[in-house]
């Protein structure tokens, strides 16, 4: 526990790699990391917000398994990756229109990514915690929420839990963790409702030592 708050605090810092003990150095792929283009990045991060938005906007796909916060992220982001052909939109329930986004035509090491994260251990799967999501399989942007770019993660950390939320441009998408036959979980807010949420621990300021900050994918360019 100390040692990930020591971690947590140091990315809060926005400390150099280089400069943390090598214990607390965020953990690589064993292979030198394959990265989108900045063309690619664009086109992901719109096909990420897309598939978001459609689980706000219809609920969430039947497809998607492990309904939490980190879940939101591993189903949106392993999507954003997919080819995008007419039996996907079909699946997805998501028509075609002009709010599809380009295709991504990623390389095979690119399309290699989808289902790709880096675990806790060093290990690579198909699932990761919000905590592994960040700390390997990002990077530190700010802690400021104005340098953050759609499909960019805020990172808070409540001590035993952590949570994740995406931040959509105009608004920021989350699950919350809990579903009921009534409540699906998934909740959107603009920035302006989250940084004066009464309870101050969800709030993303600079001055609140529960937001550790925004993170970026780390196959982004």
């Amino acid at each position: 526990m100390n040692g990930r708050r020591t971690l947590l605090r140091w990315l809060a810092a926005g400390a150099g790699v280089a400069a943390a003990p090598a214990a607390l150095a965020l953990k690589a792929p064993l292979t030198e990391q394959v990265r989108l283009s900045q063309a690619q990045t664009r086109a992901f991060q719109a096909w990420m917000l897309r598939i978001i938005s459609a689980q706000v906007e219809q609920g969430p796909t039947p497809r998607w398994h492990h309904r939490d916060c980190a879940g939101l992220v591993r189903f949106a982001v392993n999507e954003a990756l997919a080819v995008h052909d007419a039996k996907w939109l079909r699946a997805n329930g998501i028509a075609t229109d002009r709010r599809l986004p380009p295709e991504l035509n990623l390389t095979p090491a690119q399309a290699a990514l989808r289902n790709r994260w880096v675990q806790s251990d060093g290990q690579v799967g198909h699932f990761v915690t919000a905590l592994a999501l960040v700390q390997n399989n990002s990077r530190f942007v700010a802690r400021e929420i104005s340098q953050a770019l759609p499909g960019d993660l805020l990172f808070f950390d409540q001590g035993d839990e952590q949570h994740l939320m995406v931040w959509m441009g105009a608004r920021i998408a989350y699950h919350t963790g809990t579903v009921t036959p009534e409540d699906n979980g998934l909740r959107t807010v603009d920035i302006d409702q989250l940084t004066n949420w009464k309870d101050t621990r969800w709030q993303p300021a600079v001055n609140n030592p529960n937001f550790a900050g925004v993170f970026r994918l780390s196959f982004l360019s």
